[in-house]
């Protein structure tokens, strides 16, 4: 059975097939060809511009566990074998503390029914009881609704409309990259492995090979939204980190 067409989620997909043709409609004055492609950009950015107070908590729950890396290096340390008293000592410091150790992971829940929804936009032929005219949308001769590995192996020439597909790929793994030099947070000393540090470094990269198996308006989806993500976290980053205020305020006395 096909998730999307359950009652309830066949609604959710037909309203947000009406928004994303209104947006198409809209730009199309202006963006030409590529409506569907911005109207996918601009519904990104709407998701994203509803989930800043997400962004803000995630941002101090930044804070918080490198502030807290310390202790939970010496709780490690001291109860490393004895797996359930560390993880109950670990929940009480993190309840002291006021914390949450999945805070950081809520803006990336939040989003996983926005790119699934996406994802069905651009895949299915028919959408509550009626045509797709979301499938066909183009981008210089690139199907909104085919994936880069999809139109790489398609009969014919695939030329130039996949120029496309690796402009989006190639600008996401530019990100990512920009994310990875630029966003990373100091770890404390005996907080972390070095070597888990390194390879949990590189895990984001896993995105592009995501993206190169969903649609093309999905692999947008998420250029946008990893763009918007890096843009975000740096500004609230500089404007929540309690070091900077803490030099910031002039010494009394």
């Amino acid at each position: 059975m096909d998730f999307f067409t359950f009652g309830p989620i066949a609604a959710i997909l037909d309203g947000a097939y009406r928004f994303v043709t209104a947006l198409s409609t809209t730009v199309e004055p202006v963006a030409g060809t590529a409506a569907g492609l911005v109207a996918v950009v601009i519904l990104t950015m709407l998701v994203r511009a509803l989930l800043i107070p997400v962004g803000r908590s995630q941002v101090r729950a930044e804070f918080t566990r490198r502030r807290l890396a310390p202790k939970l290096a010496e709780l490690q340390k001291k109860h490393g074998k004895d797996r359930e008293t560390l993880t109950r000592k670990t929940m009480e410091l993190y309840q002291t503390e006021k914390a949450s150790p999945f805070a950081g992971f809520l803006p990336l829940l939040l989003q996983i029914p926005v790119i699934s929804l996406v994802y069905a936009l651009f895949t299915h032929t028919q959408i509550a009881g009626h045509a797709n005219a979301l499938l066909a949308e183009q981008v210089i001769g690139a199907p909104l609704g085919t994936s880069f590995v999809g139109l790489a192996g398609a009969v014919g020439s695939v030329w130039p409309s996949i120029l496309v597909y690796l402009v989006v790929l190639v600008l996401i793994a530019a990100v990512t990259t920009v994310s990875r030099r630029v966003l990373a947070l100091p770890q404390p000393a005996g907080a972390m492995p070095n070597g888990l540090v390194k390879a949990l470094s590189f895990l984001p990269y896993v995105t592009v090979v995501f993206a190169a198996f969903v649609p093309l308006a999905a692999a947008v989806y998420i250029l946008t939204s990893t763009a918007w993500t890096v843009a975000e976290r740096f500004t609230l980053r500089r404007m929540l980190d309690p070091e900077r205020g803490a030099r910031s305020r002039p010494a009394i006395g």
